[in-house]
Formats: C-alpha cells, structure tokens, sequence
C-alpha cells in the first residue's frame, strides 16, 4: 500500500516556485514514490516537468486541470497526460458562475462530454466544501456531479478534509463511490474550534477506516495535500508520510 501514496504537489506551491527540482529532490529522499501534479509554475514546460518526473523516478497519481483547459484545450491536455504516463484528469474547482443549480447541471454535462471525447482517460471531479451548500433534485451540488448511476461518467476525488469541514462523515460520505474513485485526497482536520487543515493523524478524521474501504474499493492512489500549513509544505508532507506509514505498518489498514 506504501506504494500508493502520492504528495499532492499543491502543498509545496512555494517551495517549487523558488527551486522546483530541489523540491522534487527533497519529496523522493523523504520516501514519496509517487505526485500528483497542481500549481506546476508557469514558466515551465511539459517537456521540463517531464524530465524532472523521470530524473526522479516519480510515477504520476494524476492531474489537476482547469475546467477551462478542459473545455478548450482538451487534446493539449491529453498529450501532457500522456507525456506524464497518468489517464487520470482531475477538475480541480469551480468558479463562482457554476457554484448553483443550473451550474452544477452545465457542469456535469461539460464534464461527461469531455469523458466521451477523452475514451481511455478518467475525468475526476476533487470537492471542496461550497458544493455542499446548493441542493438540485434532492442531493447536494457535489452528489449531483458525481451521482453513481449509468450514463454519469465523472468520478470522484473526494477530499476527506472538505466533506468533515462541511459536516459530514467522511466513511459514510465515500460509501456511494466503490469502484468509482481511483484517487482520494487525504487532509486532517485539527481538533478544535478552529477544524483547520492538519497533518495526517494529528487531528479528529479517523483514517484507517477510510484506508481499509479505500483498499476494498478500488482506489488506487492516496493523495495527500494540505492546502495551507503552520509549517513548510515539505515539513508537513513529511509528518503526513511518516502518519500513514504508521498506520500501513500496523498492520490493520
């Protein structure tokens, strides 16, 4: 299972735009096998993001893109995806325009073509927590868009943080999506008054249940982000890691 843990490349936004191989340098001697790709600087180009993959024989847990990129730079993005050797394609947020009901159903429609065009790929939607606050036919924004039944072909990259931060059982809220995330995002929550973000294991979201249905359920990568932290990003990510390797080792995931 340790080898299906990926840092979320989010969390060290700063330190990649100060010194992007070095970071990557530092993530693999920390034991990270794997990334998934978000807020690459702007400078940089595939090609070099590549080389920099290959020199540190990362394997690639994903993608986020732009909704934007998606709608209108589709075949671009499929040959990153494909110079990056990942078929997972995430939407990583929406605006504001799209954040009520008739959004969420341009949304899922926008999204399930461009999973039409994309034959081979999987299009992913990863939540935060202002999806939860628009209902549309009995379900909230984010159950609309990734609704399990046949003919909806976005799947899920839920964000355990998120869906606790909206006050929701984490385990239970996962439950619908067996066989239809291939990739989760983990965060924890501190255990206060605050519930800001927290590394793995140090705050109030319990994560081995959320390991165990992970490994009966057909996820393949465990993403681990953290979008602001108290620390480095690259000190957090490393508590993280040392969290779930604790937990992988006890032999009870």
């Amino acid at each position: 299972m340790k080898e299906k843990l990926a840092a979320q490349l989010y969390t060290v936004r700063e330190e990649m735009k100060k010194d992007f191989s070095g970071t990557f340098r530092a993530l693999k001697k920390m034991g990270w096998s794997a990334v998934q790709l978000s807020a690459l600087p702007a400078e940089l180009t595939p090609q070099d993001v590549h080389q920099t993959l290959k020199e540190n024989q990362f394997k690639v847990a994903g993608m986020h893109v732009s909704l934007d990129r998606l709608v209108n730079d589709l075949p671009n993005v499929l040959q990153e995806a494909d110079l990056y050797e990942t078929k997972d394609i995430v939407c990583p947020y929406l605006g504001q325009e799209y954040q009520n009901a008739k959004g969420y159903q341009q949304v899922r429609a926008m999204l399930n073509s461009i999973a039409r065009e994309a034959s081979g790929y999987r299009i992913s939607y990863h939540n935060h927590d202002f999806e939860f606050k628009t209902e549309i036919d009995g379900k909230n924004g984010l159950e609309y868009l990734l609704d399990p039944v046949p003919g909806n072909d976005v799947l899920a990259e839920i964000d355990v943080y998120w869906v606790k931060k909206a006050g929701y059982d984490p385990l239970a809220f996962i439950a619908p999506y067996a066989q239809r995330m291939p990739i989760i995002h983990l965060k924890d929550m501190t255990d206060d008054s605050r519930e800001a973000f927290a590394e793995i294991n140090t705050g109030k979201i319990d994560f081995l249940p959320i390991l165990r249905w992970g490994e009966d359920n057909g996820v393949e990568w465990y993403a681990v982000e953290q979008d602001q932290c108290d620390v480095s990003g690259l000190h957090s990510l490393s508590i993280s890691f040392e969290q779930l390797h604790k937990l992988i080792e006890s032999k009870v995931v």
